[in-house]
């Protein structure tokens, strides 16, 4: 099965999360076609969630949630991580969602990172 154009998958994104209430939006642009993506998620009280893609045994994409490991869920520390991932792979995309809730939009399954 053919992988949507990364540009078409973040604006789908945003768009779930604005539907559900939630602000969204690109905090760093990659490369439209196959750029990765990181999902972080701020509740908007100094933490915040970051979420990357992976895939299963199966090859079904599934987001795995690295502030449940040694990252944290310090928003700098997430900041900071992001940051350091584009500094290595110009084609990657931060999304940025700001809910309460800390609801992360994503419709693939979710795994512990």
């Amino acid at each position: 099965m053919a992988e949507l154009k990364t540009d078409f998958w973040v604006s789908a994104l945003i768009r779930r999360a604005q539907i559900g209430g939630a602000f969204a939006a690109v905090a760093r642009k990659g490369d439209t076609d196959a750029g990765a993506v990181l999902v972080k998620v701020a509740s908007l009280d100094g933490r915040a969630r970051l979420y990357a893609p992976a895939r299963a045994g199966e090859g079904e994409r599934v987001w795995l949630d690295l502030s449940a490991g040694s990252l944290g869920d310090e928003e700098a520390a997430v900041d900071a991580y992001a940051r350091k991932r584009a500094d290595v792979d110009p084609d990657l995309w931060v999304v940025e969602i700001e809910d309460r809730q800390g609801r992360h939009f994503l419709e693939e399954r979710i795994d512990k990172g």
